[in-house]
């Protein structure tokens, strides 16, 4: 039995009815590399029998202390029963992307039961008229709740239940998990009220820990080598409201190359920042035909991993966050990116002075009670109507692995990113690289965005404008990054009409998913 962390606990206690908490990917699997090139619902159990294993979450429940007094704990689930996690479904025909983001978001919109081990994998088959998907091929939508995995461990949960081969033995150790009883409420108000005794001093213990971090976080302000000012107030928008229980789903793949030349354009720019401009300039492009753009760029809080090697497969969450400008009042492409790549070095620098680590520590020492009561009053009183968002979107970046994997001997040909969403927080971002592609998806409430296909479209000529940009560029080394102007918006009149259809329909490089078929073109 081992207790939930502060920032574990902060998901649980943001789960309501219109917000499940929980994070997850659309996959797309390609059979043509498993035994006679035909995968059976029943082959994905038993591979996923013999997987279970080298995984620390997929067999542990949740269990809560009464009335919230403290942080919940993690025990083997006596009750576990596989095929409970693992479902089953088809696409009607014709069976095409549209089709398959819609089930997507249904599947996704519906919250976990947090009695049982917190995690679902739905396998969905009919894919028989999407671009650049194989015949056969087979989708699956995983949700795991975000208490138990964060980007990073998210990526562990995929390496236990996938192969690097596509006819990998099974792996050749006993199965010694062992199921534990559930504590009764006495044991855990017992250990309540201890933690609650040793919490005092393990806040002073923080405390003291990240008093050298905001003693430089000053210096660095004073020094004038950390900027602090209005410019990081996210504007309110359409975004940052209440939400529904109901979602969207979108996303697109671009080759990898493609995304790295655009790093060209802006001296020491990262690959991070690329997708961050990418996105301000689809948030630009969507919300001008909106007639709804603030002056003041957007913000969007992308989460950091402070996970370390040792704590490579554990479960919860380990992450920091920086709050960085997209850049959406700015107009040319190569500005907007140059300005990204500066606002982005100032808030990591921030985060550098503080400490990464620091920020997470903190979130362990919060009262589990407050915690609890805080999330509750913050959705009751419909306070994301009333108050300034601390950011605008999430925009979080996961590093998938450079090779291909397998599941069932199933070849994974590509991965787009799900998250959750809250109140105040209506639209989030996922970025993901994967083998040569790169994939940026998008979750938002379906009440708050009724057009996502507008919005990929928009999030495609925003990469297509960078990527132009890079490539009529002299071919010589990186330029110094442009002197960073703040641009009047285009008159909506100049906007994209409503209704455009995506560019991935109109561009080769920016179909839904991508095939490895020969001949074929790798992109999504």
């Amino acid at each position: 039995m081992r207790q939930l962390q502060g920032m574990d606990h902060s998901f649980v206690a943001l789960e309501t009815r219109t917000s499940p908490m929980h994070i997850g990917s659309l996959l797309i699997y390609n059979p043509e590399t498993a035994p006679g090139g035909f995968v059976r619902f029943k082959d994905i159990l038993a591979f996923y029998e013999t997987r279970l294993p080298l995984s620390k979450t997929v067999r542990q429940r949740m269990v809560r202390v009464p009335f919230d007094l403290d942080y919940p704990y993690w025990v083997e689930d006596e009750d576990f029963d596989l095929e409970y996690h693992v479902r089953h479904v088809a696409l009607p025909q014709p069976g095409d992307w549209r089709q398959l983001c819609i089930q997507a978001a249904r599947i996704f919109s519906r919250p976990l039961d947090l009695s049982r081990p917190p995690w679902e994998f739905t396998v969905i088959e009919g894919l028989g008229n999407i671009p650049g998907v194989a015949p056969g091929s087979f989708a699956m939508v995983t949700k795991v709740h975000h208490a138990a995995i964060d980007g990073m461990s998210g990526i562990d949960l995929m390496e236990a239940l996938h192969t690097l081969e596509p006819h990998t033995a099974p792996p050749n150790r006993p199965d010694e998990w062992k199921p534990e009883k559930v504590p009764g409420p006495g044991e855990l108000l017992a250990r309540a009220w201890l933690n609650a005794v040793k919490n005092p001093f393990q806040q002073l213990n923080v405390a003291a820990r990240s008093t050298p971090g905001l003693y430089r976080f000053v210096q660095g302000v004073l020094g004038k080598d950390i900027e602090v000012g209005g410019e990081m107030i996210a504007p309110k928008t359409r975004f940052n409201t209440a939400i529904s229980a109901h979602r969207v789903v979108e996303g697109r793949s671009f080759p990898l190359a493609e995304i790295k030349a655009i790093r060209a354009l802006a001296s020491g720019c990262k690959l991070n920042d690329v997708f961050l401009a990418i996105i301000g300039g689809g948030l630009r492009r969507y919300l001008l035909s909106k007639h709804d753009l603030p002056d003041k760029s957007l913000t969007a809080m992308a989460p950091i991993s402070v996970r370390s090697g040792q704590e490579k497969g554990d479960m919860g969450n380990q992450v920091a966050a920086m709050i960085v400008q997209l850049g959406t009042q700015i107009a040319d492409p190569a500005e907007r990116l140059a300005y990204v790549h500066d606002k982005t070095k100032n808030s990591k620098a921030m985060t550098e002075a503080i400490g990464a680590r620091n920020m997470t520590e903190m979130s362990k020492v919060s009262p589990a009670l407050f915690m609890a009561l805080g999330a509750q009053l913050f959705t009751r009183l419909g306070l994301a109507n009333r108050m300034t968002p601390p950011f605008n979107t999430v925009v979080t970046n996961v590093p998938g692995p450079p090779v291909h994997l397998h599941s069932a001997g199933a070849r994974l040909d590509s991965m787009m990113g799900l998250i959750c969403l809250t109140d105040g927080m209506g639209l989030a971002h996922v970025v993901q690289s994967y083998v040569k592609e790169a994939t940026i998806s998008f979750t938002a409430d379906r009440d708050l965005m009724p057009d996502p296909e507008f919005y990929i479209g928009c999030i495609v000529e925003s990469f297509e404008e960078l990527r132009d940009a890079a490539k009529a560029m002299p071919p010589a080394s990186a330029k110094p990054a442009p002197a960073v102007k703040k641009a009047a918006p285009k008159p909506a009149a100049k906007a994209a009409p409503r209704g455009t259809k995506p560019a991935a329909k109109r561009s080769p490089t920016t179909k839904p998913v991508k095939t490895n078929k020969p001949g074929s073109k790798k992109t999504a």
